[in-house]
Formats: C-alpha cells, structure tokens, sequence
C-alpha cells in the first residue's frame, strides 16, 4: 500500500519525498553493484601488499558472493516479518561498517570475513530495498518507472565501480574498499528521514525456523560448491557429494515449504508463467552477462594488454546506455509490456554475443568490439528492468519482501552457476604450457563466448513462451498474472476478483 506521507499528487507527479525515498533505495542498489565490480581490478594489489595466493584471492570476491546468494531467500522472507523499513537501515549499517573494516585491515581472513559479512548485509537490503519500491508505488506506469530507474541504477554502479577501481588502485586498494563506507551512511541518515514506515506481518501462523534453516543452508552450500568446483574439479567426489547434498536439502526444504503455514517461499506463487520466465529470464540473463564480462576482461587486459582502466572504458558505452535510458524504460514498458520487451532484450543481447565471435589479436574497436557493447547495453536496459517488472506485479504486497529475494536469488545464483561453467570449458580448452602462444590463449576462449551466447539463447526461447496466444483461463485460475500495462485501479480490481 502507497504511504500517505509521499504519495504522487493528484496529477501523477513525484513528490520531493517520494524522489527522496527512492533515491535512498537506488544508493543502496548502486552501492551493492559498485561493490562486486570494484573489486575485481583491485586483486593483484591486494594480493601483492598482503602477500595473498591466487586461491586466497578468489575468496574475496567469492566471500561476497556466499554471503550474498545464500541469505538472500532469508533476507526476502525477512523484510515481509520484521518490517522492509527496520530491515533495509539495519542491514545498510551493517555494510558500511564492514566497508570501513575491510579497508583498514592487514590480515587476508579479515578481509574475506568483511567481504562475507558485506555480501550478507546485501542480502537483506537488495529485496527489502526492492519490496519498498513496490509497496510504495502503486501496481502500473508509476512502479514501471521506480523500478526501472532503480533497476539501471545497478546497472549504472556496476560500470562505473570498473571505472572507479581503475582509479583508486593506482592510489591504493585501500580506497576501493572504503568507498562505499561513506555513501552508505549518507544514504543510512537520509534513509532514517525518508523511508516510510512498514508494519510487521502479523497473524500469517508465525515463523518458519526449519524452512529458513534448509533454504539458507541450501543456498550457501550451493553457491560454495559452485565457486568451489572449478578448483577442485567438477567429477571430484568432495563436489558430487556437496551437490548431492543440496539435492538432499532442497528436497527437505520443499517439503516443510509445503507444509508450513507461513512459509519462507510460498511454492503457490510458481503456478505463474510469467512468475517461472522471470525467475528463469534472470537466471540466465545475469548468468551470460556475467560470464560474458569474465572472459572479455581477460581477453582484453591478458591478449590486447590492456590498462585496467582502459578495460573499463571499453565497457562504458554499454553503462552509459544503461543510465541514460533510467528514466525512459518505464514508459516503454508502459507501451509494449514486460513480455515484448525481455525478448527484445535478450535477442539483442544474443546478437551481440554473436557478433563478438569475430575478435582476434588486433581488433578495431569501433567495428568489433563498440557493437557489441552498444547491442548488449541495449539489450540490458530493456531486459533487467521489465524482468523486475515482471517478477513483482500482480504478487500481494505481504509477500513481496519474499518474490524480491526469490528474484535476487536466481540473479545470483546464475551469475555464480553460469560464470563456473564458462569458466571451466574455458579451462579445459586452455594450450598446455608449452603451446601458450596469444593465438592458442584465444582459442580456448571462443568455446567459451560460445556457451555464452548459448545461454543468452536458452533465455530467449524461455521468454518467447510468453509471447505465445493465451487460452481463454477462468477469472481465478491464474491469480499472480502479470499485466504490465494495468493501471492502480485496474490492479485493485485484479486483486480482489481473485
């Protein structure tokens, strides 16, 4: 329900506090996509000053990720019984001190414990954040636009944190890790004076200890094992017996789902179409792109010798894209709907991948590389905010802390399953030692362009189901379909019909 305190007017237009409410959630987005990008371009430093292995290395960017994917179904559920506001303050202090930790540290562990708990807090403040944005702004063209603002704000974080990294590594990675610190707590007190507030759940049967046991150990062990494989092996007998695990855990877990009278994800809410190809959109759109990012960065800095920076810059045409069309994308989605818009997206996007089959040693970049960056900014600005769009309309607001974490969830775990396997049919088609001239390096990354743009095409024909003609459906027999296009009022209507 929209806050009477910040409420559009009459006319449909944004109050100060309503822009400032939203501001607060798009900083912290900004702030978690900032994080995961910055610290990429900062690793050799960090391992050089506090005399780190390579193995080391990859937990401080797989602590976040842990953390992160493996509390996310926990920080959804969360948000819906403690309240979205409490939620998304406290877990946005916990960032900032965990920044300000990891910035002042001279101990490798420390440093991947504050990574951890940084990535943990996010998985609190990114479906509360969402949840707040859809509980605010009512069903239709005025959430279409928040979210799409919101939306490209991550976006727009992850291509700059490339950029900013390039920078403040060259004065220190210190800097990289303290950065947030500041901008969280700003947005902490603006947050404080803003945000609306938000009851806690009452009278839904309580909570659900075992569920929120099985699905957060579930999560983590899943996002371990798959950070985990491509070091140990993926045939190894430690990562069939952890997925085998999860197997175990995931099963137990649908099954007090099932049973549970307030449970940590209502299994109902997957009866929806559009519900499955959003989950499933997300999961491969993050997971191609991701993966996409990994091999590009290393083909430019490891082949072409490029800077950092001069890596990041490449990529900032598809960021500016991005920002740009913040404010635009809400009116399209408005116009076309969320369906028509996520396919578009992701054909884009497979065009792009396609097209940066053709590099070699000495590319042109305005004729192999500038395509590609445009085609996939494009596809990313259409495809990630109609993607949120669609995951949240139609759901009740009491559970939309939960569908935010669930959404989030197959965001991260796509980005971790599907960079592994790049990764590892990267590997395995790596020259041995003694045959690693630049031409043999770049043809083990082809198979791997390859598996993403095969990805990005499974995403595609998922989605186009969604373009297929609808059979006439009794009023009740889908109750969380999707209607971009419907109005507050149209949604009130929708929602007690069914």
């Amino acid at each position: 329900m929209t806050s009477p305190l910040i409420s559009p007017t009459s006319q449909g237009r944004w109050t100060p506090r309503l822009w400032g409410t939203l501001l607060v959630l798009c900083a912290a987005m900004f702030l978690d996509a900032l994080d995961v990008s910055m610290v990429g371009v900062a690793l050799p430093s960090i391992g050089a000053d506090l005399g780190l292995s390579t193995s080391a290395l990859q937990w401080i960017v797989s602590g976040y990720i842990l953390g992160y994917g493996g509390l996310l179904l926990l920080g959804g559920r969360a948000a819906d019984l403690l309240g979205r506001r409490q939620v998304f303050l406290v877990a946005l202090g916990v960032f900032a001190l965990a920044s300000l930790l990891g910035g002042l540290v001279d101990s490798g562990p420390l440093l991947i414990a504050s990574r951890f708990v940084k990535g943990l807090s996010a998985a609190f403040t990114a479906p509360a954040g969402l949840s707040i944005i859809t509980t605010t702004f009512p069903e239709g063209p005025l959430r279409n636009r928040a979210l799409a603002i919101y939306t490209t704000c991550g976006a727009t974080g992850y291509s700059m944190g490339l950029v900013f990294s390039g920078l403040l590594t060259e004065a220190s990675w210190r800097l990289t890790m303290l950065l947030p610190a500041p901008v969280a707590l700003i947005a902490l007190f603006a947050g404080l004076k803003l945000l609306p507030r938000t009851e806690r759940e009452r009278g839904r049967g309580g909570y659900d200890i075992p569920g929120a046991v099985l699905g957060t150990a579930s999560m983590l062990l899943l996002v371990f094992t798959v950070v985990e494989a491509p070091e140990v092996g993926w045939g190894s007998a430690r990562t069939v017996a952890s997925f085998a695990a999860v197997a175990v855990l995931l099963a137990a877990f649908v099954t007090v789902e099932r049973r549970s009278p307030s449970p940590l994800v209502r299994l109902g809410v997957l009866r929806s179409g559009p519900q499955v190809r959003a989950q499933l959109g997300a999961l491969t759109f993050v997971g191609s792109y991701i993966g996409f990012q990994f091999l590009v960065t290393l083909y430019m800095q490891q082949l072409l010798g490029w800077s950092a920076l001069h890596t990041a810059l490449a990529f900032l045409p598809a960021g500016a894209l991005v920002a740009l069309s913040a404010t635009k994308v809400g009116a399209v989605i408005d116009r076309f709907g969320t369906a028509r818009l996520i396919v578009a997206g992701f054909a884009l996007m497979v065009t792009g991948y396609a097209l940066f089959l053709r590099i070699d040693l000495d590319p042109g970049y305005a004729t192999v590389i500038l395509p590609t960056m445009l085609l996939v900014g494009s596809g990313f600005a259409l495809t990630f905010p109609s993607l949120n769009v669609q995951a949240t309309n139609g759901v009740d607001e009491h559970e939309q802390g939960m569908v935010s974490g669930l959404l989030n969830t197959s965001v991260q775990v796509g980005g971790a399953i599907f960079l592994a396997v790049v990764t590892a049919v990267v590997t395995a088609n790596s020259p041995g030692r003694g045959d690693a001239s630049p031409q043999a390096v770049l043809d083990s990354y082809r198979p791997g362009l390859v598996v993403v743009a095969v990805i990005a095409l499974a995403g595609l024909l998922i989605t186009l189901t969604g373009l297929r003609p609808g059979r006439k459906r009794p009023p009740a027999a889908e109750p969380s379909v999707v209607v971009a296009k419907s109005t507050p009022r149209e949604a009130e209507r929708v929602a007690v019909r069914d």
